[in-house]
């Protein structure tokens, strides 16, 4: 149980982990932008993070999120939430701690679902950071709503035959596999319709049409987001994860735990650029002044640490939640009330900072512009936020109940009358004595 404290042991981890991630880790984002995917890895970055890997793997703190039968710590959400959000300050250091997405979710399906020859073959590689690998689930037509997928699996014998279409399939020019969800009986709804199955990258078929840039971020044409058409491709039998027709259950294996790992990392992401604002204030002069005496400056500082703290709460909050229940389903409402909220944060603390550090902050010389741009990225991410929206408001609709009668439970007049009636005794004797 986390009572706003942390136990001295695990506090001494956390305290390496900020020492190490800003002396070290964060200076891979400066020197190797952009290339923590790219596979096969440049061999002199190769050299330089594998001693760092094995610090971190000689401290316990690899793969936290796994359990100790796959080599990691098996913590709960509020220790990964602790660890996430300082590991949220630099793009790197998912890779270096083993946590990376989307390859964090995937190993957590094939560590479920799949077969000790498929464990054997691409969980063991994955978690060492020796391959990466793919989350194939959007398609073109329709992002947020899965009803109308059309990327279907056909069995033909002893094989499955995919035919269709994936969209923002981050990661797959570099994965060593990919995981593709499918249509596999359209008769019924989806939820009870879409297979998952295992595709090796190599597979005949896999057609990558293009790479999708982010914008500002990558070139275009040149980025790492797929658009990949699967044109027959054939896989055996037993490369289908769990049942047919069980797809959404297993996507929840990893959708659950990523958005609120999204919204752990935001928090480092966040008070970095908070951190950022203040040293800014404290160092530039303008107008016979430091900025740290002119009060927009202090109220964006002020509103911003108010901000984080309120969502590093929540959100710590919602993993001591999934800790005590063991269960997502009960704590969808609170993880999607958190997805809300993250790209906001993130948002709002990323454009004061880079208004306080003026035209620098506009450029790529600095985070910001960054952080600004993926707080947009993370408002669609895992879904977009309209739908998260939905979710609470229908669990919060669902537990209420409307009036009785015609005027509102808190209407005034009529609680007046409740409470005369309640304490009609006592009022006629106080009425009777004066």
């Amino acid at each position: 149980m986390w009572e706003f404290e942390t136990d001295p042991e695990f506090q001494e981890k956390l305290d390496w982990m900020e020492t190490f991630v800003s002396e070290e880790v964060e200076l891979l984002d400066a020197l190797f932008p952009n290339q923590a995917f790219v596979r096969p890895m440049d061999p002199v970055v190769a050299e330089i993070i594998a001693p760092m890997k094995q610090k971190v793997k000689d401290m316990k703190l690899w793969a936290c999120h796994l359990g100790p039968e796959l080599g990691g710590e098996g913590y709960g959400q509020v220790k990964l939430a602790l660890m996430n959000q300082i590991l949220g300050r630099t793009a790197w250091a998912p890779m270096i701690f083993g946590t990376q997405a989307p390859d964090t979710g995937n190993a957590e399906i094939i560590a479920h679902y799949g077969t000790e020859e498929q464990k054997k073959l691409y969980l063991e590689p994955l978690l060492s950071g020796e391959i990466v690998s793919c989350y194939s689930m959007t398609e073109p037509q329709g992002g947020a709503d899965p009803r109308v997928f059309t990327t279907s699996a056909v069995r033909d014998g002893d094989e499955w035959v995919i035919n269709g279409w994936k969209f923002f399939s981050s990661h797959a020019r570099w994965a060593s596999f990919l995981l593709v969800m499918t249509v596999t009986n359209p008769d019924v709804p989806i939820y009870r319709g879409a297979s998952m199955f295992i595709v090796p990258a190599d597979t005949p078929g896999v057609n990558i049409e293009r790479n999708q840039a982010l914008y500002g971020h990558e070139q275009m044409g040149d980025g790492s987001h797929a658009l990949i058409h699967y044109d027959n491709v054939r896989v055996p039998l037993e490369n289908m994860l769990g049942s047919e027709g069980e797809a959404f259950a297993i996507a929840q294996t990893r959708l659950g735990g990523g958005r609120i790992h999204h919204a752990m990392r935001t928090v480092g992401q966040a008070t970095k650029a908070l951190d950022m604002m203040v040293e800014r204030a404290l160092s530039r002069e303008t107008a016979g002044s430091i900025l740290a005496d002119k009060q927009s400056v202090q109220n964006y500082i002020a509103d911003s640490y108010a901000q984080i703290t309120q969502f590093r709460l929540f959100v710590m909050y919602v993993a001591w939640r999934i800790d005590t229940l063991q269960d997502y389903k009960a704590v969808r409402h609170d993880i999607a009330a958190i997805k809300v909220l993250t790209p906001q944060v993130l948002h709002d603390v990323s454009q004061k900072s880079l208004q306080v550090h003026g035209a620098l902050g506009t450029t790529d010389e600095l985070p910001l512009a960054g952080m600004m741009y993926g707080s947009t990225i993370m408002g669609l991410a895992d879904g977009p936020s309209e739908v998260h929206r939905l979710t609470v408001a229908k669990k919060l609709l669902k537990d209420g109940k409307p009036s009785e009668g015609m005027w509102p439970s808190s209407w005034i007049p009529g609680l007046q009358e409740k409470a005369r009636k309640k304490w009609a005794k006592e009022l006629e004797g106080h009425e009777a004595a004066q």
